[in-house]
């Protein structure tokens, strides 16, 4: 089994920023890619940011140039560094982690930003 912590969410006004971490832990042999979603209320789970063990990296086109993702190999952790966060940015920020083939969730941090 893995788990994944995350970490680094809350309030923020427009303009601002925040940093979330996930840190990865449990029978973990490698990882293969880890990235982050998000869910807003009332819509689906999207795609924010995503990044192979090889640091190739995927955004949204609503992120691009606002948010960086990277990642410590040696300490299994991700991280999402979001900056001029909007309030449409509010909603559930989830981690995944795909290890041995098998998709592995966080259990989510509330990001919100205040016009």
């Amino acid at each position: 089994q893995v788990q994944l912590v995350e970490s680094g969410g809350g309030l923020v006004q427009a303009g601002g920023s925040l940093r979330l971490s996930c840190a990865a832990s449990g029978s973990i042999f490698s990882i293969n890619a880890m990235g982050w979603y998000r869910q807003a209320p009332g819509k689906q789970r999207e795609l924010v940011a995503s990044i192979t063990s090889g640091g190739s990296t995927n955004y949204a086109d609503s992120v691009k140039g606002r948010f960086t993702i990277s990642r410590d190999n040696a300490k299994n952790t991700v991280y999402l560094q979001m900056n001029s966060l909007k309030p449409e940015d509010t909603a559930v920020y989830y981690c995944r982690a795909v290890v041995a083939a098998r998709i592995y969730w966080g259990q989510g941090t509330q990001v919100t930003v205040s016009s």
